[in-house]
């Protein structure tokens, strides 16, 4: 009787399922930097943690519209949220029988490129860094599994090592780009309008030296105009201008190494997260630093912390934090997956880096200080510098 009961109940979850995921309307995303979030309710101070950046003008099938947030339906068994400001209602079809064609990797002197034939359809996708081995894993929602034909162009690769694939559910398909480097340098996922709307994975080269000589550096000092961050305990530090004061120190150094250097501001200015993101784009950095200075409401608290977002970027941060540990400051710590929008580009290797807790009364002592400021300079240039050296011998 039990066991009645329970494919009884099975088959009901199926049609309910079913039946919810052919309700609903489309929307296209639209903006400069749309994106997913796993929770339209769990948020910080940094909002609901992301899953994923996405292309322009892809189809999603919504199933809600509440509290600022479409409610995306990517698979049978998958949902995620988007903000509707970064996506719009259309009245276009969106079907459930897509399947995905013929994949091609190959390469240019610059970057490796793996291209999905999804018919023409525009379809989310999520990605997600593995290391040890160095893999990229590329879902793509709402589409099955066609591809008898994946082009290798071995003499032009640099990055892709294998390109494989498989049907991990009845609509979700994953591209395994296994890497040749234990280091990955940034990717872009995007849909080629020229080329017939294929799925592109843009793969970047790792830089030609393993020193600072003609590399491509950004540096992000945060906050800035009327965001003045974090303040000092005594009142007289803002955060603004200590992070620009210690952005232009290390810009500074870098370029007496023989550094290619970019300021997303050089003096007192607002600037938003996508704009800051649409700078650091243009610029395509081999390597980007966000220079902070930390608080806590405790304070007590103190020492400085690094962070990144993906796991295939956090040799950047912890080689920095080895670093700058061995000044007189204490060592708060390497903290991954964070969500802060800087840290959340895959488009190069990225860290956030905390100097010190200004809400802390030694901590900024040491801030105030241009001795200090000094020292944590050549800590981080020290960072970077370990950093190329570990990751250009793999």
């Amino acid at each position: 009787m039990n066991l009645i009961k329970s494919i009884f109940l099975f088959f009901i979850t199926c049609i309910v399922t079913n039946t919810i995921f052919a309700q609903g309307f489309v929307v296209k995303t639209n903006g400069t930097f749309p994106y997913l979030i796993y929770s339209a309710s769990a948020h910080d101070r940094l909002g609901g943690a992301k899953m994923t950046f996405l292309d322009t003008a892809i189809l999603m099938r919504a199933i809600n519209s509440s509290n600022g947030y479409y409610t995306i339906q990517l698979s049978k068994n998958h949902q995620a949220f988007i903000p509707t400001d970064y996506a719009e209602r259309v009245n276009t079809y969106l079907g459930n029988d897509y399947f995905g064609g013929s994949i091609r990797a190959y390469g240019d002197s610059a970057y490796d490129y793996v291209t999905f034939n999804t018919g023409g359809i525009k379809l989310p996708y999520r990605s997600l860094m593995q290391v040890n081995p160095s893999k990229l894993v590329v879902d793509v929602f709402g589409i099955g599994n066609n591809t008898n034909w994946i082009t290798h162009n071995h003499p032009l690769l640099k990055m892709v090592k294998q390109v494989s694939v498989e049907q991990v559910e009845d609509d979700v398909y994953r591209i395994i780009i296994d890497l040749k480097h234990e280091q990955n340098w940034g990717y872009r996922i995007s849909y080629d309008t020229a080329n017939y709307n294929y799925l592109t994975i843009r793969l970047k080269h790792p830089p030609k030296t393993n020193t600072l000589k003609n590399l491509k550096v950004a540096i992000d000092a945060g906050h800035g105009g009327s965001n003045v961050g974090a303040r000092g305990v005594s009142g007289r530090v803002t955060e603004k201008e200590y992070n620009l004061i210690i952005a232009k120190l290390l810009a500074d150094r870098l370029r007496s190494h023989g550094a290619n250097v970019f300021m997303t501001r050089t003096s007192d200015q607002t600037l938003s997260m996508d704009q800051r993101l649409q700078m650091l784009q243009s610029f395509q950095p081999d390597i980007m630093l966000s220079i902070h200075l930390n608080s806590s409401a405790k304070d007590t608290v103190k020492g400085v912390s690094t962070y990144y977002r993906y796991p295939g970027f956090r040799d950047l941060s912890l080689k920095i934090l080895n670093r700058m540990a061995a000044l007189d400051i204490d060592n708060w710590g390497n903290i991954g997956n964070f969500n802060f929008s800087l840290n959340s580009s895959t488009e190069y290797p990225n860290a956030l880096v905390e100097v010190a807790f200004v809400s802390n009364a030694e901590d900024e002592k040491k801030i105030l200080s241009a001795d200090f400021r000094k020292k944590a300079i050549d800590k981080i240039h020290l960072g970077i510098e370990d950093f190329l050296k570990d990751a250009m011998r793999h």
